[in-house]
């Protein structure tokens, strides 16, 4: 069996989205206060203005770390852990109820489809206090895969 050589394929913003769209495990990388990384695994979907949003409450480290800090940064993973990933460096935008609850539809929709009943899940939304985090992508790093060095399989 060949050894794998590691990839990294620059992308432009379209092409990080359409990677994005079907992955939703991801790693936000925020800031706590004294400005150490915090690393929260979550579902990460697209928004129909091209961010990348979470799902979350406003008690969570990540949505009280992206407050007061907006610069995060995701690590979108692909289901097989050996599959392609990327980061991506932007802005965070944290939108607490009930103000988040069309973005959730929106978040719901783009990762799941339709809801069987809107209202319910609109409801649930409010009751539930859920806010949305919106990252603008503005910086990424290639789409990865790891593996050897070239160097060491070309040999």
């Amino acid at each position: 069996m060949a050894p794998n050589i590691a990839t990294n394929t620059v992308v432009s913003l379209q092409e990080l989205l359409e990677f994005v769209r079907p992955r939703h495990r991801a790693i936000l990388l925020t800031r706590r206060g004294d400005g150490g990384p915090q690393g929260s695994p979550l579902t990460c979907g697209v928004d129909d203005s091209g961010r990348i949003v979470v799902s979350t409450y406003p008690e969570r480290a990540k949505t009280r770390n992206a407050k007061r800090d907006p610069r995060v940064g995701l690590i979108v993973l692909s289901d097989d852990w050996n599959g392609p990933w990327v980061q991506i460096d932007g802005t965070a935008e944290v939108v607490d109820a009930p103000d988040s609850v069309e973005p959730l539809v929106e978040y719901y929709r783009n990762i799941a489809g339709e809801h069987p009943d809107w209202d319910e899940y609109r409801a649930a939304m409010v009751k539930q206090g859920k806010s949305i985090i919106r990252v603008t992508p503005e910086r990424w790093g290639p789409v990865a895969t790891g593996g050897f060095p070239a160097r060491l399989v070309e040999g």
